[in-house]
């Protein structure tokens, strides 16, 4: 028997309206199943470089922990800067990038033509370790820490320290240290930190802000000494060494970083979980190891921890950069 045409067409509608009430849910499950193809993550290093290596050890973790497949995407050039403006510019929801402190601090202040800027093109998701520098001396020098710093107070500008370029972490840091111990020593770039330390064993110059793994292989050698790191407190990565605080220096604190950044267009759900698995992932044992091997103490912050941090050194290093009148070459 066939219905009523009103009944048909009631018939039509509910079922319709019972398919579409079903496909919702399945709908709203694949809208929000993120990741659901690979996921990027561009370093603005070259392969081996050490954001390149803390790329590379957090990347099978996560890809486990995420279910799609994670590969490294390397655009060296401009410090860092060209891969970072690249995330920046990224609309996909699947690309993120491995960071150091420039990229997401001072780049546009440091140089207005960057292309992009970090603190509103970009969204922090996660600070993953840090690390300090260790002031290091030359031959030549005192190696008591307390008198290496009075000796450079009493030199003035006849001392030189270096740094692998203008605006790095190392210029800046010292052009800070200058300031709060009363140095007067005169900036000598270079294309890079292995020939800063041939500059220091050479006796061009007489001190320089250099990574760990780079100058504690001197240091133990006895090609060059150590002053002080610029943790507050003795670091982990280097725990012989003492902090310049234990040299006199009181408040002075700076540290390198690498961090995971994306696009502010990354929805904010899609932050918070990776904030989340990243924090786990870098204080899993194996992990941990690795990075203290790599010359990392591990951080793993969410997102608004690594807000607080690039917002203090952005301040800090603003600060040196307009005192200076500082800008790259």
């Amino acid at each position: 028997m066939s219905l009523p045409p009103v009944n048909r067409r009631h018939v039509l509608a509910t079922g319709a309206a019972l398919a579409a009430a079903s496909a919702l849910p399945m709908a709203q499950a694949q809208a929000t199943a993120w990741p659901n193809r690979p996921l990027k993550i561009v370093v603005g290093f070259p392969g081996g470089s050490s954001p390149d290596l803390m790329a590379r050890t957090i990347a099978e973790p996560l890809q486990q922990a995420l279910g799609q497949p994670v590969v490294i995407d390397n655009r060296p050039g401009a410090g860092g800067n060209i891969g970072a403006a690249l995330v920046a510019r990224a609309d996909d929801d699947h690309t993120i990038g491995l960071m150091i402190n420039g990229n997401m601090t001072i780049a546009k202040i440091l140089n207005p033509a960057a292309t992009y800027d970090p603190l509103t093109d970009l969204t922090p998701v996660s600070l993953l370790a840090v690390a300090p520098l260790v002031l290091a001396g030359a031959p030549g020098t005192p190696a008591d820490p307390r008198a290496f710093l009075q000796a450079a107070r009493g030199s003035g500008d006849k001392w030189n320290y270096g740094t692998p370029g203008v605006g790095t972490v190392a210029h800046l840091g010292m052009e800070l240290l200058k300031s709060r111990a009363g140095l007067g020593a005169v900036h000598v770039p270079y294309p890079g930190n292995p020939q800063v330390i041939t500059g220091m064993i050479g006796g061009q110059i007489q001190m320089a802000l250099l990574p760990p793994g780079l100058a504690m292989p001197q240091i133990k050698a006895g090609k060059l000494h150590a002053v002080g790191v610029t943790s507050a407190g003795r670091s982990a990565v280097v725990p012989e060494v003492p902090s310049l605080a234990e040299a006199g220096l009181k408040d002075f604190q700076l540290e390198i970083w690498n961090a995971v950044a994306a696009p502010n267009s990354l929805p904010k759900a899609h932050v918070n979980r990776l904030a989340a698995l990243l924090a786990d992932i870098v204080r899993r044992p194996e992990v941990r190891e690795k990075i203290l091997n790599q010359g990392w103490a591990v951080a793993g912050t969410s997102a608004e921890g690594l807000a607080r941090r690039i917002k203090a050194d952005t301040d800090t290093m603003a600060a040196v950069i307009r005192r200076n009148n500082i800008r790259p070459n």
